[in-house]
């Protein structure tokens, strides 16, 4: 396994670099700057990314975010001090493939890892309550929210054009996307929230108060 690690301690950087060789895993570049890991990926093709969560110039969730744009396919694993619930969920929800905390036993990281590249999302052991907490939210929220929890974003933003009355040149004249666009997303919400016509979607955002006036 071929390991990139990116994390702006130079102390830490020579201690886990040592540690993971020791474990036969290959660590092929440890740098302190995300830009210079970038390079370093397009170099070295790594197996998997390790990545510190706080850095001075690019935090680890908007390095995460350019390389999960860049390359998709590639598993990125968050490194950290941090146990925040919030931090946890901004990452998953990033795209890392893992979320593991700077003091676990060096085993239980290796072991990560290898579950980890094969395919797995893994979080640090100590962090299951945590997360166990954040699915039970989503699905409170999801619930909560009834078929609505379905839609993305731009459906949102265009149910409450609908609610608004406008029509679908409307909607893409306010929005600037095309009228064919507008089409597709409106089906979609019909699909989604299980209605025959855009009235009775946009009653349905009326009745459940999802936008206010300054969705428009």
């Amino acid at each position: 396994m071929n390991v990139l690690l990116i994390d702006d301690h130079a102390l830490f950087r020579v201690g886990l670099e040592g540690l993971l060789e020791r474990r036969g895993i290959k660590v092929v570049a440890a740098v302190g700057e995300p830009a210079g890991g970038m390079e370093l990926v397009e170099q070295y093709r790594p197996d998997v990314v390790l990545l510190d969560l706080r850095m001075p110039e690019m935090t680890g969730l908007e390095v995460l975010k350019a390389f999960n744009g860049r390359w998709p396919e590639l598993p990125v694993v968050m490194l950290t001090t941090s146990s925040d619930e919030h931090d946890l969920a901004e990452c998953l929800r990033s795209g890392a493939r893992g979320y593991l905390l700077k003091d676990m036993e060096p085993d239980d990281l290796v072991v990560a890892l290898h579950d980890i590249v094969a395919g797995k999302t893994v979080v640090a052991p100590g962090l299951t309550g945590v997360l166990a907490n954040l699915v039970k939210q989503g699905g409170e929220r999801r619930e909560q929210a009834g078929p609505f929890a379905d839609l993305t974003p731009r459906e949102m933003e265009i149910l409450c054009h609908l609610s608004e009355g406008q029509s679908n040149k409307v909607i893409a004249r306010n929005l600037n996307i095309s009228d064919g666009t507008v089409k597709l997303h409106v089906k979609a919400i019909l699909r989604k929230l299980g209605v025959h016509s855009r009235v009775e979607a946009a009653v349905m955002a009326v009745e459940k108060g999802l936008c206010g006036k300054g969705d428009s």
